[in-house]
């Protein structure tokens, strides 16, 4: 079966909750439950995982490396200050989506800055939810069994 590896940053385990104006109001466990249904639908195994602890993320990367098609993720924090996350895109060989729920260009200026965003495939930024499942979209075109 095809497989994906998305990944949460820091903080993200306070969706719902946390700013919520920003964030919008849906819970990690029901966004996790769209990337799931998603996945069923579409033929693929989806992986979530999420930690506030950048070694956790880059363990979880490490491992997926010859065992998922694509990841996704949202590094949170990490985004503007992770060059260990940056290297583990660069060098782990998964190709890589970067979401985020917000559109951060439209937020305060250090959030325009993404140190990961230059070694991924892609971008998606200020859908909501939706900034994930166009990025499990996209991902599946190109990365399925009938990417050319």
């Amino acid at each position: 079966m095809k497989k994906v590896l998305v990944l949460h940053g820091p903080n993200l385990t306070l969706l719902g909750q946390r700013e919520p104006d920003v964030y919008g109001i849906l819970t990690l466990a029901a966004l996790d439950g769209r990337l799931h249904a998603w996945g069923r639908e579409s033929g693929w195994e989806v992986e979530t995982f999420q930690s506030n602890h950048e070694g956790a993320l880059l363990d979880k990367m490490h491992d997926a490396v010859g065992k998922v098609r694509f990841q996704v993720i949202n590094p949170g924090a990490y985004t503007h200050t992770s060059y260990a996350l940056r290297d583990a895109v660069a060098g782990g060989g998964v190709p890589t989506i970067e979401v985020h729920l917000s559109n951060v260009y439209a937020r305060e200026p250090f959030r325009h800055v993404s140190v990961i965003a230059p070694v991924c495939r892609g971008q998606v930024s200020g859908l909501g939810v939706e900034s994930y499942l166009a990025a499990l979209e996209s991902g599946a075109r190109m990365f399925g069994e009938d990417a050319t």
